[in-house]
């Protein structure tokens, strides 16, 4: 006769303990997990995180007052219309020095012409075959282009110094070297070596001049 035993291959007391053990996980699931270890400590950390994060509603910054915004926009407007101003300034100031002085560069170039000009007609001879006036032609076709020439200048704004007699201004004289004098007083110019010249009212080329130094006393004789 063939048993339950048979039939399955195991035995009838196994059965009871498969169902216990179902049980008990069952069981196991419901229950809450057991307190204890790290846990609690992590969540009191949570919860102070959270409180710190939280910032107080007083602490938000304040808007100004109309007032000082106003008074800070007044400045400000203020304060570009006066940089503008000198902005304006500077820039009519520079357009007149332009327009002045623009020619500084070139009229100093021409100054070269003018002195060959010079030394062409102080080198000249003084006597003159009267016969023969063709050396006289060509001393005064020099003096007037020289003339021309200082009238160009001239209309430009560019004069010349003659500052014998004077005394001397170093803003615009060079002195060249000093002679003693008796009969002039010391620091005066006696003698313009090379013509100088301004444009407007600012130099172009300083004259260069001698100038007078006091006389040596005699000395006494035994």
């Amino acid at each position: 006769m063939i048993t339950p035993e048979n039939q399955t291959g195991k035995p009838e007391d196994e059965a009871p303990e498969a169902a216990a053990s179902d049980a008990d996980v069952d069981a196991a699931a419901a229950s809450p997990p057991e307190t204890g270890g790290d846990v609690p400590a992590a969540a009191d950390d949570d919860r102070g995180d959270i409180g710190e994060a939280a910032p107080p509603a007083d602490e938000a910054p304040e808007d100004p007052a109309p007032e000082d915004e106003v008074a800070d926009l007044k400045d400000k407007l203020l304060r570009t219309l006066a940089d503008m101003e000198n902005l304006r300034r500077r820039s009519q100031k520079e357009r007149q020095d332009a327009l002045r002085y623009g020619a500084s560069g070139f009229a100093l170039e021409i100054l070269t012409v003018a002195d060959n000009l010079r030394r062409a007609l102080e080198s000249a001879p003084a006597d003159d075959d009267p016969e023969d006036g063709s050396l006289a032609g060509f001393v005064e076709g020099v003096e007037l282009t020289e003339k021309s020439l200082h009238a160009a200048l001239e209309r430009q704004g560019v004069r010349r110094l003659e500052p014998e007699g004077d005394k001397f201004d170093p803003q615009f004289h060079e002195a060249m070297l000093e002679v003693p004098a008796a009969n002039v007083a010391p620091g005066t110019v006696v003698q313009v070596l090379e013509t100088g010249y301004v444009i407007h009212d600012r130099l172009l080329r300083p004259a260069k001049v001698s100038v007078a130094k006091a006389a040596p006393e005699d000395e006494p004789q035994e």
